[in-house]
């Protein structure tokens, strides 16, 4: 019965256990699948809980800049109402909303503090007197609630009131803002009206330096009138380059000095560093455009200006016999002292103005100036080339005699070049060397050029007046060699062509009668107009005999 007993209890275990172990695997499986399902909803929520942290940051980094661009609307209405003089604003007409109407005022107060005095002082006294007003306000709530003992109220009423009385001894806690507002508290009085101490101060030290400089050269200072007639003969000198008015001789004096420069510049350097420390920075583009209207005043008018004139005014005619020319002296000097004043301009003055309107109204005042001054040299340089090339033609018509041309003795002549053409050369040659040692730049070649076409007007012209034998020719053509040769110092491609097509006419002067056609259809001559060809042949003095008129026919 026992083993009856066991062995049915075998058969029931051998039929439960499967059934257990396939209960507990399922168990299993199934926490097995809801820990990947938690661990995905924790991942979820993690992602989720990011994302909304990111957008709270964007709201938060949209929603700052925008209250506070509300309050500064605000406030600028505010101080609109202020501007206009009548207070519409129910917050400083309702008792009840004194707390929130200190608080704007207090911050007026503040913007009004760094706005310029000259500008805003009506609006500044209105916030004054506001802020003091609601100053006894607040003092007489204060007094009223201490009597009540209401004590939260007093509390109240003196956190407003601490902006008052002890934000104006909050000079902060860094040592050099501490020191900059002791400073200012201290200078204020003299910081209001500084800027006129300077110009004034700058303005008796300018005169000064050239005063002490026309005083040590024993000059008095002519005066260059304006208006009326000096307007009108300015304008006919500049449009005819005519010497209006009687030459006078400045003795080789440029009245032009690179101490003084140096001087004046130094002094407007300094007064350019105490503008930019002591003035407040809104004013600070206007304030320096005042001290360089003060550098142009005495630098470029009462200095350049009037040596420009002056040396103009030395300048001889262009009929003066042995004049001295010392206005290209003048140049020199203007150039280096305009290098000097650019310079200055670029370091000391456009830091100060760079961001402000004031810059495109500096630069277009160093324009002018520059341009004024730079008319004045090229007028000056002109009317020097006009001399030189008198200069020159007096040479000529003093040693050029018309035998030298048309010799009486044809076989006893000496081929080389005449006496008229050395000194006319030797002359050339220092005028060339004056004007490089003058110049800089492109304004060298500029102005050897126009001398050199001038030269070579003159020679050509002078060649024109004479009358030339074979030999005679001969003798030209070794002068035009020598001029030639003189025009290349200029190292001027044109004045040099020109020269070279000046020699190749003089072959005209010589060539035997039956190459003479030959010779002007050749390289140098081809080009050049039939009636050119045809005056320097009509030079020969055997025109008319040799009948050399039928080649231009």
């Amino acid at each position: 019965q026992f083993l009856e007993v066991f062995s049915v209890h075998m058969e029931f275990l051998q039929f439960i256990i499967p059934l257990i172990i396939i209960v507990f695997y399922h168990q299993q499986i199934s926490s097995f699948v809801a820990f990947q399902h938690f661990q995905e909803l924790d991942e979820h929520i993690s992602y989720v809980a990011t994302k909304v942290c990111h957008l709270g940051d964007q709201l938060e980094g949209v929603n700052t800049p925008r209250q506070r661009a509300v309050e500064a609307q605000k406030l600028m209405k505010y101080f609109n109402e202020f501007l206009d003089g009548e207070l519409k604003s129910d917050v400083f007409k309702n008792a009840e909303k004194i707390k929130e109407a200190a608080d704007i005022i207090q911050k007026l107060h503040l913007i009004a503090q760094e706005l310029p005095f000259d500008r805003f002082s009506e609006v500044k006294s209105k916030i004054a007197s506001k802020y003091h007003d609601l100053e006894c306000q607040l003092i007489q709530e204060f007094t009223n609630a201490q009597k009540r003992g209401e004590i939260s109220r007093m509390r109240e009423v003196a956190a407003v009131l601490l902006h008052f009385k002890l934000m104006e001894f909050n000079l902060g806690t860094d040592k050099q803002t501490f020191l900059s507002k002791l400073i200012k508290c201290i200078f204020i009085s003299y910081l209001e009206n500084y800027i006129e101490v300077e110009i004034g101060y700058l303005k008796s030290r300018s005169a000064m330096i050239l005063q002490r400089y026309y005083d040590s050269k024993n000059h008095q200072k002519r005066s260059i009138g304006t208006g009326g007639i000096q307007d009108l003969k300015e304008r006919i000198r500049l449009r005819t380059n005519l010497p209006l008015g009687p030459s006078i001789d400045t003795h080789g004096e440029t009245f032009l000095s690179q101490e003084v420069v140096v001087n004046l510049l130094q002094e407007t350097k300094q007064a350019f560093e105490r503008c930019h420390r002591l003035s407040d920075p809104s004013d600070l583009p206007r304030n320096a455009f005042r001290i360089f209207t003060v550098l142009v005043e005495f630098l470029c008018i009462e200095h350049i200006d009037y040596a420009l004139e002056t040396g103009l005014a030395g300048i001889p005619s262009s009929d003066s016999k042995n004049a001295n020319l010392y206005f290209l002296d003048v140049v020199q000097q203007a150039n280096t002292i305009f290098h000097l004043f650019d310079k200055q301009f670029n370091d000391h003055l456009m830091p100060l103005i760079s961001s402000s309107p004031k810059l495109s109204e500096c630069l277009q005042k160093k324009k002018d100036i520059i341009e004024q001054m730079e008319m004045k040299l090229d007028t000056g340089i002109d009317r020097t080339l006009n001399c030189m090339v008198g200069q020159m033609k007096h040479i000529l018509t003093a040693e050029q005699k018309k035998t030298d041309f048309k010799p009486e003795d044809e076989n006893n002549v000496l081929i080389q070049y005449t006496n008229a053409c050395v000194k006319v050369c030797g002359y050339v040659r220092k005028q060339v060397e004056k004007i490089r040692n003058s110049m800089d730049g492109k304004n060298v070649d500029t102005v050897l050029m126009e001398f050199g076409v001038r030269f070579h007007r003159l020679i050509y012209e002078h060649l024109q007046q004479y009358s030339y034998s074979c030999m005679g020719g001969m003798l030209a053509i070794c002068d035009v060699a020598e001029y030639r040769k003189c025009a290349k110092d200029f190292k001027i491609p044109l004045v040099l062509q020109l020269f070279d097509t000046l020699h190749a006419l003089c072959n005209l002067l010589v060539v035997a009668p039956d190459n003479l056609k030959q010779v002007c259809s050749g390289e140098q001559l081809a080009n050049l107009d039939k009636n050119i060809l045809h005056s320097f042949v009509q030079l020969r003095a055997d025109y008319r005999s040799a009948r050399l008129a039928r080649h231009f026919s």
